[in-house]
């Protein structure tokens, strides 16, 4: 089995309706504004669980700058009403600061401060000592995580954020350092047939694979940087290595070697599997890794929309992205068509979720913002997932 059908469900019946898609994206950036507080935040899920400090969370991940990074996105493309957030920048850093989201101040990008200070610079470029935020990120160079999440694969991509908002070269030439140090630690594994990365993470010494906490992800981190034909190179020998297939279907495990605590089950969401893959991997341009990500397509449309919700990072609008990459990639309306499906399944699974907690989860990567983003990128077919392809 590439997939356990027991974490998905169903694909809903109910057709594309851009109307529909559009009235879910007020809906949520309506809601999501008019539930801020500027002392609470945003209350925090219970799916998230609880929060370390007296308000809400406040990371790029499932806090408020996540939130208020997709409110800024999405009113920037016309989809959105919202305040004008660059009032709150200089407040969202010293809530952060106050009670960080991991009960100590991080660096990381998704966890942490630097995700934190790059919003606020988005909000307000004023509102932030740039000195910090860059020795916040040098800091970060050699995590032993070595993965997006809390590692320098995460961090660097901050300092190619603002080289391309400012053209400031001392930021490119920090990502260039971050991704030279990244390359270096990308060893051959022969047990794999391919070179990896070593992750301590959680307590244990494990070889990921996926776009959350491993080799796409890292991958992804350095070429997003621009061409590099070694790094090409050396994902393409690894997605090739691990990939399994069956029928014209293929997936790829959460570890390439050690499992991490016995956890062997292959999964097919963006942080694991098939469509992380696809959307890491997408700069990958040989024959057999177009293949293989095509295979990892259909596999990603035949296991169906996942029931753990409507996210990205673990749900149907993370899965859904993997459909857009696919249509920039080949330009075949199939994949966009596919997209658009899991689009209204993830409409419904939102409005289902609500109904039983009654409010919206107010969370980028798992909740309801993240789902408004994907409904946008469905709209006019783009891809580009927030805060990895696009800032």
């Amino acid at each position: 089995m590439l997939y356990d059908p027991a974490r998905h469900e169903l694909l809903t019946d109910t057709a594309w309706d851009e109307a529909r898609a559009r009235a879910a994206i007020e809906a949520i950036t309506a809601d999501v504004e008019a539930a801020f507080d500027e002392r609470a935040l945003w209350p925090t899920h219970p799916l998230d669980g609880a929060s370390h400090g007296t308000t809400g969370d406040k990371c790029l991940y499932h806090g408020a700058a996540g939130v208020i990074w997709a409110q800024v996105c999405l009113a920037e493309q016309g989809m959105a009403k919202t305040r004008d957030w660059s009032s709150f920048a200089e407040a969202l850093v010293e809530h952060y600061r106050a009670a960080p989201d991991t009960g100590t101040a991080m660096p990381s990008f998704w966890l942490g401060e630097v995700g934190v200070l790059l919003t606020a610079w988005r909000l307000d470029r004023n509102a932030v000592d740039l000195d910090v935020l860059f020795r916040l990120i040098e800091g970060n160079r050699d995590n032993v995580a070595d993965e997006q999440m809390w590692g320098a694969p995460g961090t660097m991509l901050a300092a190619l954020f603002i080289h391309e908002a400012t053209g400031d070269p001392r930021w490119r030439a920090l990502f260039d350092a971050d991704a030279s140090a990244l390359m270096q630690r990308w060893h051959r594994s022969d047990e794999a047939g391919c070179s990896l990365w070593t992750h301590h993470l959680y307590g244990e010494v494990v070889d990921q694979l996926g776009a959350g906490h491993g080799m796409a992800g890292n991958a992804f981190s350095i070429l997003r940087g621009g061409p590099n034909a070694t790094a090409k190179a050396l994902a393409a020998e690894a997605l090739h290595a691990t990939a399994i297939e069956r029928g014209g279907l293929a997936n790829w495990p959460q570890y390439a070697v050690t499992p991490r605590r016995g956890r062997t089950e292959l999964l097919v969401q963006w942080c694991h599997g098939a469509p992380g893959m696809i959307t890491s991997l997408s700069a990958l341009d040989d024959d057999e890794s177009d293949r293989l990500l095509r295979a990892g397509g259909e596999l990603v449309w035949k296991a169906g929309p996942l029931a753990k919700g409507a996210g990205l990072c673990h749900g149907t609008a993370g899965n859904g992205f993997a459909f857009l990459e696919l249509f920039r990639r080949t330009g075949d309306e199939l994949w966009l068509d596919r997209a658009r499906r899991f689009a209204m399944h993830a409409i419904e699974q939102s409005e289902r979720l609500a109904a039983v907690y009654g409010r919206l989860r107010y969370s980028l990567w798992n909740g309801d913002a993240g789902v408004a983003v994907y409904l946008h990128g469905c709209l006019g077919g783009r891809a580009g997932l927030p805060l990895l392809d696009a800032f």
